[in-house]
């Protein structure tokens, strides 16, 4: 009989030592590290456009936003993309870009697609102003969105908006070796991300709009408790 309570106990032991916890299920969820009066704080005047639970549901899509390396890590991820918006949105109050004369730039015709939107259709929009008819193509495709055709979605959906500017965030390089993501899981650090994002400002480029990123992540990293770590500047 001892010998029988004894397995029954161990078979128990082992039950209850593999059974998945609930702690560690949750920490695994995707999480933005950013409460809602944090992002309020961040933006007091933002469009109502910008919600923060459009931001949160990007997760869906992204899970690794955000959400990768020590809580420490995550914090500065999400105050380095939300500095980069405040600088490219003006704050996330606005929705595209404000110079109408500078839109048929963004048709590049060498593409094979063209832009059958129209030659002036591929201007900013967005949180971080999604520019160029070949990154609306690129996001359009990876999202499951006609952007190509229907760039205004950008602008007129605000789950549309928010995911775009985390693809451009999670996969695409600029002018840098690193994506955005990438640069805060490294030592190229917010710097990396300023030229992923707009490398003309880098190496004495155009130091004032370079520094007004920079003021912002500092900003939004002291919001979050959080040291805004090394190369700060590009």
């Amino acid at each position: 009989m001892r010998r029988l309570i004894t397995a029954i106990t161990s078979a128990a032991l082992a039950a209850l030592i593999f059974l998945p916890s609930p702690v560690a299920e949750a920490h695994h969820r995707p999480d933005l590290p950013l409460t809602e009066a944090q992002f309020e704080q961040m933006f007091p005047n933002r469009l109502p456009f910008y919600t923060y639970q459009g931001l949160v549901d990007v997760l869906r899509t992204y899970p690794r936003f955000a959400n990768t390396g020590s809580r420490s890590t995550q914090k500065r991820e999400i105050a380095a993309f939300l500095a980069q918006v405040d600088h490219e949105s003006g704050q996330l109050r606005y929705l595209i870009n404000q110079n109408p004369a500078s839109w048929p730039v963004f048709c590049d015709r060498t593409q094979s697609y063209g832009c059958p939107a129209g030659p002036t259709a591929y201007h900013g929009r967005g949180p971080i102003m999604l520019s160029w008819n070949f990154n609306y193509k690129n996001a359009g495709d990876a999202i499951g969105k006609d952007l190509l055709n229907h760039p205004e979605l950008v602008e007129t959906d605000p789950a549309v908006a928010w995911t775009t500017a985390v693809w451009y965030w999670m996969t695409q390089k600029g002018g840098a070796k690193l994506t955005s993501h990438q640069a805060m899981l490294s030592r190229a650090g917010f710097g990396g991300t300023i030229r992923a994002i707009n490398y003309p400002e880098c190496d004495g480029g155009n130091p004032a709009a370079m520094q007004h990123r920079v003021e912002a992540f500092k900003r939004f990293a002291h919001i979050l408790h959080v040291s805004p770590g090394r190369n700060l500047t590009c």
